[in-house]
């Protein structure tokens, strides 16, 4: 129970719904307690009118009576038990919305290491079936378990005062009930586990199937893909049926012992009957009715238990995660105001996953309103040094210096907001091409949205769709072309009107002619504005105020377009190869 410790505040804030609910249920089973009392009033009724000692006026007056007060307690029993649930089942939904909310922060401010070093699909399942397995401790766990604790006390109480003798008889099924319900619970919940690790893996393979479907198509793996996808139905399908066998024992077991418990109490009681142990064979109904009563909270202990063990586990998952310290930290709360200008000195920055060393010691300068293009073979570092200035990780060496500020003492939210970043794979999410453009500047108009659309030279593409801006995007924007996709990427980042604006070899999928209409339109609105391009293209790059080319992590050569195409070095080379095949 220690790790659902973290629930402690939770069931403080809704303190008054949980007291409530747990008043309603003790007053909710004192009523329903009614019915067997006066079911045996009403068989002693009987046997006094076949006995002649009251009238028959008389014996319908009290027949009345007694079946309006068991009609009576069963609607107020009945409603109080639904007030009930809508307390305390309704406080663990609350429950269960506050956790999701509390995992889903923590997961925003986990820095990118995390992500790398996490599957998403565990993410996902801590999120949804773990908080789940939660919710099932803080509500139906608590009110069945105050349910069983509070009609277990009154019944036995009850059943001691009308027969101590048949109570004894009577309830030693139960615990055996219990055990038995529990060993089941145990069994079931393991192959539950198994069960739902085989809908994870068809889950995973599916989505991937669906995802990479042209690829499938393109190599003609249909049957082979089938065939691996009929497998793992195979073995699901193989786990759920064993799962099954076990959920089948678990109400005929029930109906078994209830059975055994009213064999116990008819033939006992019978026997006491005659004996003239006790007075009335009603005592013997009203037994029954208890014997009913108590046999699912009886059960339900082992149910509980199997919740408390999955709620536990699933827990400690969750805090495991919420524990986790993120790397990356606001330094504080006071803003800062940014301008642009940014300087590496002598950076060095090694990956924690791959121990690839991606800087070393590395140093320029951008002034406020300059635009710097990077060039570089693949995996020199280029994109690296885009994801430090937003600060997505921490160097190891060396310092960052944001308008003459030590990067890790800048406000995070303010640097952040003041970048627009365009990445190497432009990420659009499922939704309208209007919503991602804004996603940029939640509160732009449509104007602006056109605007900016304009601007990454993709509105006229936007216009030929059916709707238009209000075209749904399939999964990571596949609905769109390559080039279609790093537009509005571009398109979202400029609406933001940021002071440092970061494009990460955006324009890879784009013609020459297209590019050269972004570019101009960029020099426009960049004015101003701190600007990196990376890049593979000369065509990006010429038009900055300092280029610098990379390799292994370090600069090997610096200057303007003019003076690197006079410098035999990688950048000629590239503007050579590039200029022929041009031509």
């Amino acid at each position: 129970m220690r790790e659902l410790q973290h629930l402690n505040k939770y069931f403080l804030k809704y303190k008054s719904q949980l007291f409530i609910g747990i008043i309603i249920t003790i007053v909710a089973r004192l009523f329903l307690l009614y019915t067997p009392r006066y079911v045996k009033q009403i068989f002693v009724i009987i046997e006094n009118f076949s006995a002649n000692i009251i009238t028959k006026e008389v014996f319908r007056s009290q027949l009345t009576e007694a079946i309006l007060y068991i009609v009576g307690a069963a609607i107020i029993g009945g409603v109080l038990t639904f007030f009930m649930r809508q307390y305390i089942i309704n406080v663990s939904r609350y429950i269960e919305f506050d956790l999701k909310n509390e995992v889903y922060q923590q997961y925003q401010k986990l820095s990118l290491n995390f992500y790398k070093k996490n599957r998403t699909g565990d993410l996902m399942n801590r999120i949804t079936e773990d908080v789940s397995r939660v919710r099932m401790y803080a509500g139906p766990a608590i009110m069945y378990s105050i349910n069983t604790i509070t009609l277990f006390i009154i019944v036995i109480i009850y059943m001691m005062k009308a027969s101590p003798k048949l109570t004894l008889y009577t309830i030693v099924p139960l615990p055996i009930l219990s055990i038995i319900i529990y060993k089941l619970s145990k069994e079931i919940h393991k192959r539950s586990t198994i069960v739902q690790e085989y809908l994870s893996k068809l889950s995973t393979f599916t989505q991937e199937s669906f995802s990479g479907i042209s690829v499938i198509k393109a190599y003609g793996i249909e049957p082979q893909t089938s065939a691996n996808f009929k497998d793992l139905a195979d073995g699901s399908k193989e786990k759920q049926i064993s799962l099954a066998r076990v959920q089948a024992w678990f109400f005929p077991t029930m109906i078994l012992l209830i059975g055994v418990s009213n064999l116990l109490v008819i033939y006992i009681g019978g026997m006491q009957y005659i004996n003239g142990e006790i007075e009335s064979i009603g005592t013997i109904a009203e037994f029954i009715i208890y014997v009913n009563m108590l046999t699912w909270p009886v059960a339900t202990v082992g149910w509980v238990t199997s919740i408390v063990q999955q709620a536990e586990a699933s827990q400690k998952r969750i805090n495991e995660f919420l524990k986790f310290e993120p790397e990356i930290k606001n330094p504080t709360d006071i803003p800062s105001k940014i301008n642009g200008n940014i300087t590496f000195k002598n950076v060095s920055f090694t990956y924690d996953d791959t121990n690839i060393q991606a800087l070393n010691n590395l140093s320029f300068h951008i002034k406020e309103g300059e635009t710097l293009a990077i060039l570089g073979k693949t995996g020199s570092g280029k994109s690296t040094i885009l994801d430090l200035i937003g600060r997505l990780y921490d160097i190891d060496e060396g310092s960052i210096l944001i308008d003459d500020t030590e990067i890790n003492l800048v406000n995070l939210e303010n640097l952040r907001d003041s970048i627009g970043y365009v990445p190497q794979d432009a990420f659009l999410f499922s939704d309208s091409i209007k919503n991602n453009i804004k996603f940029g500047k939640q509160d732009a108009t449509d104007e602006e949205v056109i605007e900016a659309a304009k601007n990454a030279q993709v509105h006229k593409n936007i216009i030929a769709f059916n709707n238009g801006y209000d075209t749904k995007l399939g999964e990571r924007g596949i609905t769109l072309s390559g080039g279609q996709k790093q537009r509005v990427s571009i398109a979202r980042a400029i609406i933001k009107s940021p002071k440092i604006l970061l494009f990460d070899d955006c324009l890879s999928a784009v013609d020459t002619e297209t590019e050269e209409k972004i570019l101009n339109n960029l020099t426009k609105l960049t004015k101003g504005k701190t600007s990196i391009i990376v890049s593979h293209r000369v065509s990006s790059a010429k038009n900055a105020d300092k280029i610098i080319v990379l390799d292994n992590g370090k600069i090997v050569q610096e200057g303007t377009h003019d003076t690197l195409i006079n410098i035999d070095g990688y950048y000629k080379h590239l503007y050579l190869k590039q200029l022929s095949e041009t031509f």
